[in-house]
C-alpha cells in the first residue's frame, strides 16, 4: 500500500497522534491516551485490511469503519485540547490532517459504493 496517499496520510496522523500524546498528562495514560492511539491506528489498519480482503463489498466495509474511527479520532483531539492537554499548533495540525483525510476517504467510500452498486 505504499505510495497511496490515503495510507500515507492516515499513517501520518498516527504517528503525529504518538508524538503529541507523549506528553499528556500521565493519569491519562489508561484514559484518553489510550482511546485516542486505539482510534487513530484504526483508521490506516482498516484501509489496509479492507484492500487486503480484495473484495469490494469489505473494502467499502472496512473504509466506513475507518472513517468512523476518524471522527472519534477529532472527537477526542478536541476534548483534549479543551482540556489543556494539546498546544493550539497541535492541535490544528492534527485537526487539518484528519480532515484532509477524511475528504479523501469520504471520495474513495464514493466511488466504491458506485463500484458495488451499493
Amino acid at each position: 500500500m505504499n505510495k497511496n496517499p490515503l495510507y500515507e496520510k492516515s499513517n501520518e496522523l498516527a504517528h503525529l497522534v504518538y508524538k503529541i500524546t507523549r506528553v499528556f498528562p500521565k493519569e491519562e495514560v489508561y484514559g484518553v491516551i489510550s482511546q485516542l492511539r486505539r482510534a487513530v491506528l484504526s483508521v490506516p489498519l482498516n484501509i489496509v485490511e479492507g484492500y487486503a480482503r480484495q473484495s469490494d463489498k469489505s473494502y467499502k466495509q472496512f473504509l466506513l469503519i475507518s472513517y468512523g474511527s476518524l471522527k472519534e479520532t477529532k472527537y477526542l483531539l478536541s476534548f483534549s485540547f479543551e482540556e489543556g492537554y494539546l498546544s493550539e499548533k497541535d492541535y490544528k495540525e492534527s485537526i487539518a490532517l484528519a480532515d484532509e483525510i477524511g475528504k479523501i476517504l469520504w471520495v474513495l467510500i464514493g466511488k466504491v459504493k458506485e463500484k458495488t452498486n451499493f
